[in-house]
């Protein structure tokens, strides 16, 4: 049976409420007796303990609560598990997973995560405000305590880097800071050189959300010890995820900034990071324990939160610490956390139930604004779906198909050897390296040798709006077949990607995805796996468990294909985000990321002399 989600409300509407239910005048909605509390504000675990809640928020807390039980409170008794806040995710992006909010929720529930503050830049870039009102309103339709933030870099950059569907300036990040106290702030500032150099449009959305109360998110990847992280800092950008050493953890810290420490699918920065605090000895009160990003099947074989936290703990942080690091500490960071992040009297009862050992985060139930909504792995609780709105949908405007010549590459010499700028992926991190290589050159075209294991990548604008598109030569694919994978999944302007070693594949697989209206193929010559994502192009709109099993076939096939990478998928999604370094490809050309800025830098260096 469907059930709306229950209503969450803001605390000062029902103070009288809860203080009725706290003496017991009016009865609890639900009591959790005998379980062993994780007190993530005083660090403690405290055996013998009960709570008690009042329909969505939790109104007394301690060894005997009978005084609150009624003839219709529903009584739970948890036979001495743990009870721990929900997890929250401080940094995430729901499109990442490729699902709507609705079919996230069904995924992360269960898992024990009731909460997140989530960037929808992605759909931004495909829909502007639009897109974030869809996303933001289907939250909303959800049992998650989901805050959503406004995105700030729609472009990532400054036009002319890249073509995006939408743009978002300091008007629109007004009036989206207006629709709700559950839009929580800025999105990460990505375009962290315009916010040093004071640009008009990156200076001005941070006013405008510092007017409005809120916070403003970051992403700074020059080092840990560059003089313009405490520019940065300075901007009122308090939080960052670009942590990948635990240097940038020390620096980010001592600037008074939070710092957020990621395990995502693709890129595994907690074990490096995490030393600030098991061996640097400093303070993890402003240390967060965020995703960004894990893919669905990531989510169906290892988990979300309860796998970062696990994590975490197996680095030699102390149980009761790390779950701190993804509850409490994000609550605060975000200034929530009177309702979020803690059982304590007045906040929401978003609690989980732990069986075990603590530190196996072994999660059995899941309660969220004071009711069960899932057990043992599964879901118990339904609702409404939100609907999908036209404007999401058949958003891929390719003005032609695409043929083999498309992806040959034109060299300033007719035969010979070209220097070139390859990109080289780095398994289980967001950078790339710029490589300088030398290719063959025959006909004015490159020719790449299979044995080296290099692939050629395009970039096609697929918006609507001028149809260009780029080449590139890509080092660390690793194919050992004839293969190509396309994809509307390109952060951040999410336009076609294509990558392969043989070219008619490349204009087949294209094709294909732009036919499917988004979403990803991947071709070898005897095989293909389909990926359909037709909302945005980024986002499927079929069921938690669908997505997952259709992204891990286009994983398997990548595998198939002789590509190393781990979730390579997820990797290879970020090949045209123009604002991490070294070098990125988008439709405007090959982007270069330095300690001197983001410019556009041509593929061919020099070339020999012709044969």
């Amino acid at each position: 049976m469907k059930t709306a989600a229950r209503e969450r409300r803001p605390f000062a509407e029902i103070v009288p409420e809860l203080v009725a239910a706290a003496r017991g005048d009016k009865k609890a909605s639900l009591v959790i007796q005998n379980v062993r509390l994780v007190n993530v504000v005083s660090g403690e675990i405290l055996p013998g303990m009960s709570i008690a809640v009042s329909n969505e928020r939790i109104v007394y807390v301690g060894r005997d609560v009978s005084h609150t039980v009624g003839e219709t409170t529903q009584i739970i008794d948890a036979g001495g598990k743990y009870a721990a806040p929900g997890l929250l995710d401080g940094h995430c992006h729901i499109e990442s997973t490729q699902m709507t909010a609705t079919e996230f929720a069904r995924a992360v529930l269960p898992l024990g995560t009731t909460g997140g503050f989530f960037d929808a830049h992605e759909i931004s870039n495909v829909l502007g405000l639009d897109g974030l009102r869809f996303m933001l309103e289907e939250a909303r339709s959800t049992p998650l305590a989901a805050y959503m933030q406004v995105a700030s870099c729609v472009p990532s950059t400054h036009p002319g880097l890249e073509t995006t569907g939408a743009m978002i300036g300091p008007e629109e990040v007004a009036e989206a800071l207006s629709w709700g106290d559950d839009m929580i702030g800025l999105g990460e500032v990505m375009n962290f050189p315009d916010v040093v150099y004071g640009d008009d449009k990156m200076i001005g959305e941070i006013q405008a959300t510092l007017r409005a109360g809120k916070i403003a998110d970051g992403h700074f990847t020059w080092k840990a010890d560059d003089w313009r992280l405490p520019v940065y800092a300075a901007s009122g950008i308090n939080g960052d995820h670009e942590c990948v050493t635990a240097e940038d953890v020390i620096e980010r810290i001592r600037l008074g900034m939070y710092a957020k420490m990621r395990q995502g699918s693709a890129w595994h920065d907690v074990a490096a990071t995490i030393k600030s605090h098991t061996e640097g000895g400093i303070d993890t009160r402003r240390m967060i324990l965020v995703t960004d990003d894990r893919s669905s099947e990531s989510l169906m074989n290892e988990g979300h939160m309860n796998y970062v936290v696990r994590h975490a703990i197996a680095q030699g942080v102390k149980p009761v610490t790390a779950f701190q690091m993804a509850t409490i500490n994000t609550a605060e960071r975000f200034g929530l956390s009177r309702d979020i992040g803690a059982i304590v009297p007045g906040a929401y009862a978003d609690i989980i139930l732990l069986d075990g050992n603590l530190a196996d985060v072994n999660v059995v139930m899941t309660i969220a604004a004071g009711q069960v909504v899932a057990e043992n792995g599964r879901m118990t609780a339904d609702w409404e779906r939100y609907p999908i709105p036209e404007s999401a949908l058949k958003t891929v405007k390719m003005e032609r198909k695409l043929h083999a010549g498309d992806f040959a590459i034109s060299a300033p010499i007719a035969d010979g050897k070209a220097e070139v700028r390859a990109i080289e992926v780095v398994e289980n991190h967001v950078e790339t390296i710029e490589r300088h290589l030398w290719v063959n050159v025959k006909n004015n075209t490159v020719l790449l040798d299979p044995a080296d294991g290099l692939c050629k990548m395009a970039v096609f604008e697929r918006h609507g709006k001028d149809g260009g598109h780029a080449l590139g030569i890509l080092a660390g694919i690793g194919f050992t077949k004839p293969a190509a994978i396309a994809m509307t999944v390109a952060h951040d302007s999410h336009n076609l990607t294509v990558i392969g070693n043989d070219d008619e594949l490349m204009a087949r697989a294209g094709n294909l995805v732009a036919d499917m209206q988004g979403g990803v193929v991947m071709l070898t010559e005897d095989s293909m796996s389909e990926f359909p994502l037709a909302v945005g192009g980024i986002m499927s709109n079929q069921p938690f468990e669908t997505v997952a099993r259709q992204s891990e076939g286009i994983s398997q096939a990548l595998i198939a294909a002789g590509c190393p990478l781990n979730n390579a998928f997820m990797t290879l999604s970020l090949l045209a985000l123009v604002v991490i370094p070294e070098i990125r490809l988008s439709d405007k050309g090959l982007v270069r990321i330095s300690s001197e800025g983001i410019d556009i830098v041509p593929l061919f260096i020099t070339q020999a002399a012709e044969k």
